[in-house]
């Protein structure tokens, strides 16, 4: 009654064949094919122009604020990645932090790589990479290691490379410069 199921490729889509209907007495058989689901693969996020993928198979805590939660007043500590598909009103010293298209975070924020789909307000210091994509809003005082801004993406507020940034903090070196000595007739 069934086509015999192989089980050496789980991909491999199931199919039956002959199954009699019950209700239609008539009909001698219906062939109907049943897949099994993809595999699943864990969500890799990748900069533009092919660069290498953002975070793969994220190992660690993971914190995920939902599309419906908001998170006020709170100090993230310790937690490898927050996905911020809601809002949050923090402050976080991290690994990464994604937030989604919907969500929002305004606080204070030092970070290895930010990712923005969605908006963020305030103090943002991403040591290695800040990736703002298309629909990604950030706003505030903005440190970064590298920058990647999708078309349509914005950035604004008090923007600066970490590098910059370290060289304007060191004091300028003065030179002085003796005038020649006046020609003696």
């Amino acid at each position: 009654m069934f086509s015999k199921i192989s089980t050496a490729n789980r991909n491999e889509p199931i199919t039956r064949k002959d199954v009699r209907s019950v209700f239609s007495p008539g009909t001698t058989s219906v062939d109907t094919s049943i897949k099994t689901p993809e595999p699943i693969k864990d969500a890799v996020t990748t900069t533009p122009d092919s660069a290498a993928p953002l975070v793969e198979n994220t190992i660690g805590s993971r914190l995920i604020v939902g599309s419906d939660v908001k998170l006020k007043g709170a100090e993230i500590l310790d937690c490898d990645t927050l996905v911020v598909e809601g809002r949050v009103e923090a402050t976080m010293d991290s690994r990464v932090i994604r937030i989604a298209e919907k969500g929002a975070f305004v606080g204070k924020v030092s970070i290895d790589i930010a990712e923005i789909h969605g908006s963020f307000e305030g103090e943002l210091i991403a040591r290695s990479q800040l990736i703002i994509h298309a629909t990604g809003r950030v706003s505030g005082k903005i440190r970064y290691g590298k920058l990647v801004i999708d078309e349509g993406g914005e950035l604004c507020g008090d923007i600066n490379s970490i590098s910059t940034e370290k060289t304007l903090s060191q004091p300028p070196r003065l030179e002085i410069s003796h005038p020649a000595n006046p020609i003696a007739d």
